[in-house]
């Protein structure tokens, strides 16, 4: 049965910022489609937790400083211990600053591209070298941006990570899909998140927004679900190096 592709039975998906926001609705969508899930959040994950249980899933927390020199090899080191396998990643954790570009530090500017851009690179790293290539294969979805495609107004760091993840996710599919490795990333549209909440309270932007949006609002962590089921099983296992816009139709306008 072709919806059998869908699922993630057997799997262990990990997961970084999980504990809120669209991190902690992929933790739902993967427990639902039958993985184990692995949150990775610096704060608490309790409530993704509990909403990962009420829908009889399996999840494990592991809180660390992802900014951290080591992180990538602290969280494969606690997935080791925990389940001992790892089959697909989700590159979710993120940040953003809001800056005119004439005012930007190069301390901001490190700071979101090392959590952005540098993490993506190096936890997929240690993902292939501990998990996949041992294992035969696995999957990796990156969380690109608009911001991939576009250059955004006072975000210079964030477009410049953003449309990195989206090269990254090329550069590595080129390399890991003939490991049976599969790399793309899902470019969500202007979603209702911590990351937004400044731009929802300005309501000139926020008009300015929905009014390009043709579906007429902004997207939540449910509208992602599908998206990520799909890359992180057998169902896209011919599809590699892509980005998938979630988006309501921004791009097409």
């Amino acid at each position: 049965m072709i919806l059998d592709l869908f699922r993630l039975n057997g799997k262990v998906a990990v997961i970084t910022g999980a504990n809120t926001g669209l991190g902690q609705g992929f933790c739902v969508a993967f427990a639902e489609a039958g993985a184990t899930v692995i949150g990775i959040a610096r704060r608490s994950c309790a409530e993704t937790a509990a909403k990962v249980e009420a829908v009889g899933g399996t999840f494990f927390e592991v809180l660390t400083d992802l900014s951290a020199p080591d992180a990538s090899k602290t969280v494969a080191n606690a997935c080791k211990k925990l389940t001992g396998r790892v089959d697909i990643l989700v590159n979710n954790a993120g940040i953003i600053h809001r800056e005119d570009a004439v005012n930007v530090t190069e301390a901001s500017w490190d700071l979101v591209t090392n959590l952005n851009e540098k993490l993506v690179f190096f936890l997929s790293q240690a993902m292939t070298n501990e998990f996949f290539i041992p294992q035969g294969g696995g999957k990796i979805i990156n969380i690109a941006s608009m911001l991939s495609f576009q250059g955004g107004i006072r975000v210079p760091s964030y477009t410049a990570s953003k449309s990195a993840v989206m090269g990254l996710t090329k550069a590595l599919a080129n390399e890991w899909a003939s490991l049976n490795i599969n790399v793309n990333a899902i470019a969500p549209g202007y979603m209702a998140t911590n990351n937004t909440t400044a731009l929802r309270q300005d309501s000139d932007r926020n008009d300015a927004i929905l009014c390009r949006i043709p579906a007429g609002r902004w997207g939540t962590s449910n509208d992602l679900m599908g998206a990520a089921v799909f890359l992180a099983s057998d169902a896209s296992s011919y599809v590699n190096g892509f980005t998938l816009a979630v988006d309501g139709g921004w791009l097409a306008r």
